[in-house]
């Protein structure tokens, strides 16, 4: 049964959908300790969600926010899926339950490049046209697949007794990683009810596909309807 504590951040990600293209409105720095050239679009949401504090390759990142401005509004909208005040009370929820802290947050592009310039493991975007002197600029990749395999066996989420009895429904959107052999890696809650979710994810996680040469990804649409 999921933590009943965790439920207000729960309730909270759910803000933040999956993420779309990136495009060339801003660019991503990071101070030059960061061992990495290009980050991958769900790595970069992790960080800046604060899901991970390290990248792939084991270095510490620590994310740094611009406060409005054009650039801003781009990364939330490209990389977060959000909006600032989802963006505002997402981090307010991990500082009250003691999962996280406020970011960095500064005015302009040149005090971020200042920032990460002298910061170990910073990591921060600005505005494309913005000078990137003595920080690196990280490309990012969007490696989503668009690789399609079948399923082959199903499993029905069980509705939750109590949720169905006052008449509680609706749709649970998960992102599945789908081992090579066809069983489920792991499960992302994307959104919905998180008393769902539980149900959904539980079930998906008995799914199999059709085997294919690498993992892929999938998002998949969970209906729970009371009246069926």
């Amino acid at each position: 049964m999921m933590n009943h504590r965790l439920f207000p951040l729960v309730a909270v990600v759910m803000m933040f959908g999956s993420v779309p293209t990136v495009a060339g409105e801003f660019k991503l720095i990071a101070n030059s300790s960061v061992k990495a050239d290009s980050i991958s679009t769900g790595e970069l949401k992790k960080v800046f969600l604060e899901e991970k504090n390290a990248l792939h390759d084991g270095t510490h990142v620590e994310p740094v926010l611009e406060k409005g401005g054009p650039a801003h509004q781009a990364f939330l909208r490209e990389c977060l899926g959000s909006t600032d005040d989802d963006l505002q009370t997402y981090y307010r929820v991990l500082v009250f339950t003691g999962k996280g802290s406020m970011p960095k947050e500064l005015g302009s592009d040149a005090e971020i490049v200042a920032y990460v310039a002298k910061t170990r493991g910073a990591i921060g975007y600005v505005s494309a046209e913005a000078s990137a002197e003595g920080v690196k600029t990280l490309a990012i990749e969007d490696v989503r697949n668009g690789v399609e395999r079948k399923l082959i066996t199903r499993v029905e989420p069980a509705y939750p007794e109590t949720l169905k009895r006052l008449n509680i429904g609706g749709t649970v959107r998960l992102q599945l990683t789908v081992a090579p052999k066809g069983n489920i890696e792991s499960v992302q809650l994307l959104g919905g009810n998180p008393i769902l979710a539980e149900a959904a994810v539980a079930a998906v996680k008995q799914w199999m596909y059709t085997p294919s040469h690498s993992r892929t990804t999938a998002e998949v649409s969970i209906p729970f309807d009371p009246k069926r």
